[in-house]
């Protein structure tokens, strides 16, 4: 049973993917098709480029964020260790959505002797930050198109009611659990509660820091080096070139939340920032070119960087 669930975790995204795909390809003609691989072999490669340096200096400060949150709890990982590690996460998010922050804590544990737990804790106090990041640009979004969304929102179809009824319900189980575990002495419950704390004094971490001002800008400088990742490319398709934010920040969004979908985005990704674009006035074919650019130029980087880290890692760390 396990090996099937373990199965299911890693198909289902790629299926998802693969059907998005599909679906791009019966939304489209075989000129449409014709006439979006063009796009893609004309485009200004440079912008593509300057794309995947942006990308690899936001990965390089989440590296460095990332220690950040380590050293409060007394652990001090090379720069270097940190950066792979980091890359190594995102080469793995592709094969498995979401398999990447396990692999960079198992790095660390590894290479710099930082409990799994209180590794893989300081990784989910840094995924917080990003979320609310990533609200602030929804919110952004929604802002800059309020009047477009606005129309199309409706809370005449949400049951107050039974909303309610499941945040009570999910409120008493936990308190359930949370007892039943802090009173429990069994030797298994023990290395469970044992775990959590380690997770939970990892992500508490991001209180006890002492450069909160340098966490806080790499933060936005993370964040800024994403928008421009996706803004530059535009300028790699001329019909795309006199995009403004209004439009490129709700792409933006969309194909961020798109991302975690599928392996890597796959299929998703292009399709979903698409349909953004082009309601933009952007035409399908330049609109599904710049999403398969885009996400073939964020890919690449990943699979390129993340593999020379793979291999590099145990090199660089030899005497471990």
């Amino acid at each position: 049973m396990k090996i099937v669930l373990s199965l299911l975790k890693k198909l289902i995204p790629l299926f998802i993917g693969v059907f998005f795909i599909y679906l791009s390809y019966l939304n489209t003609t075989p000129e449409d098709r014709q006439n979006i691989i063009k796009y893609i072999k004309n485009a200004d490669f440079k912008y593509v480029f300057l794309s995947a340096f942006f990308g690899v200096l936001s990965h390089i400060s989440r590296a460095v964020r990332w220690k950040y949150l380590l050293n409060p709890l007394g652990y001090y990982p090379k720069t270097i260790n940190s950066i792979m590690a980091v890359l190594i996460g995102y080469f793995s998010n592709l094969g498995i959505p979401r398999s990447g922050e396990v692999l960079r804590a198992t790095a660390m544990d590894r290479y710099e002797n930082i409990p799994f737990q209180k590794a893989f804790g300081t990784v989910i106090a840094e995924r917080v930050v990003d979320l609310i990041l990533l609200m602030s640009c929804i919110l952004l979004a929604l802002s800059l198109q309020y009047d477009l969304i606005a129309g199309y929102l409706s809370f005449d179809n949400i049951n107050f009611f039974q909303t309610l009824l499941i945040l009570i319900m999910s409120a008493i189980c936990f308190i359930f659990i949370r007892k039943f575990f802090i009173q429990s002495t069994h030797p298994f419950t023990k290395k469970i509660k044992q775990f959590f704390l380690g997770i939970w004094e990892g992500m508490l971490s991001i209180k006890k820091m002492k450069n909160k001002g340098l966490f806080i800008a790499h933060t936005f400088f993370i964040w800024l080096m994403y928008v421009l990742m996706f803004w530059v490319v535009k300028f790699s398709i001329p019909e795309t070139i006199n995009l403004e934010m209004n439009a490129i920040i709700p792409a933006f969004v969309v194909g961020g939340l798109s991302i975690s979908a599928t392996n890597g985005g796959i299929g998703i990704y292009p399709y979903s920032v698409s349909l953004v674009l082009i309601a933009f006035g952007i035409s399908k074919e330049s609109a599904l070119a710049f999403g398969w650019i885009m996400w073939t130029c964020q890919t690449l980087m990943v699979v390129t960087f993340g593999a020379l880290a793979f291999f590099a890692l145990p090199l660089v760390n030899r005497e471990k």
